[in-house]
């Protein structure tokens, strides 16, 4: 595909847009995902080239998570195998998928994941303890959570991290620190696996999304200082914009 300055002039704010929301309350993908289609990048190139700023992203959130101890490797095993089934199965599917199809599963897809990403009475109120106490429940609703929405992840992305949150304080009734560990490595593994395959159909935009990683990585850095109860009243704003602008494009208004 021909790049222009353009794409990346689109690109690069909104990416780096997307890091600074996701560092403040979450939701970056609502936000890096649509910055590509907005652009013009066809929607499989789209999802393609925002696994590898993704990738990137998640690779240095989950190295965080293992350093602190917050990840556990018995629960983290069966989880990641889960989670490049689902996630291979997912991106495969993507791809076969028409590209008008596609854009029209946009218009259901983004709005409930906003909603979800949004509502912050979802999730459990915040504790802290951080025991783990792994049983039969943990590991089949983490195994199944991670498949599911491993799957999901591979075939189009935004609020898999807080998806994954949800399912594992609310239905398997880990910590929220613990949870946020053991979600990174979910993550990180679709990330991957969906990545691989996207990168073997031919469908990753290098130079573009190595940029857009850039980009990311300083909006996250810039938004991990912002105080938050400043901060997090660009987040829904910020969202609910790039959604609104993503509609017009897929309606052919610009």
């Amino acid at each position: 595909m021909q790049l222009t300055p353009v794409m990346f002039i689109i690109v690069c704010p909104l990416v780096f847009l997307a890091g600074l929301v996701d560092a403040i309350g979450g939701g970056g993908g609502l936000i890096s995902l649509p910055a590509y289609m907005i652009a013009g990048i066809p929607v499989h190139m789209a999802i393609a080239t925002n696994k590898l700023s993704s990738a990137c992203g998640t690779t240095l959130a989950t190295a965080k998570f293992i350093k602190a101890k917050m990840v556990s490797l018995r629960l983290a095993i069966p989880t990641v195998i889960a989670a490049m089934i689902g996630s291979f199965l997912g991106a495969r599917i993507s791809l076969t998928v028409d590209e008008a199809a596609m854009k029209y599963i946009l218009f259901v897809v983004l709005p409930v994941t906003a909603f979800i990403v949004l509502n912050k009475k979802l999730f459990p109120a915040d504790e802290d303890s951080d025991e783990l106490i792994l049983n039969r429940r943990v590991y089949v609703i983490s195994f199944l959570a991670a498949l599911i929405i491993g799957f999901y992840d591979g075939f189009y992305g935004p609020g898999t991290g807080t998806f994954l949150i949800i399912a594992l304080t609310v239905f398997a009734k880990l910590p929220m620190k613990r949870a946020n560990g053991q979600s990174k490595v979910i993550n990180w593994t679709t990330n991957v696996t969906s990545f691989a395959v996207y990168f073997l159909s031919g469908q990753v935009i290098f130079s573009l999304g190595l940029a857009a990683a850039a980009c990311n990585m300083a909006g996250a850095w810039i938004g991990s200082s912002l105080v938050m109860t400043k901060g997090s009243k660009i987040v829904r704003p910020s969202i609910l914009l790039v959604l609104f602008l993503l509609f017009l494009k897929i309606l052919g208004v610009y």
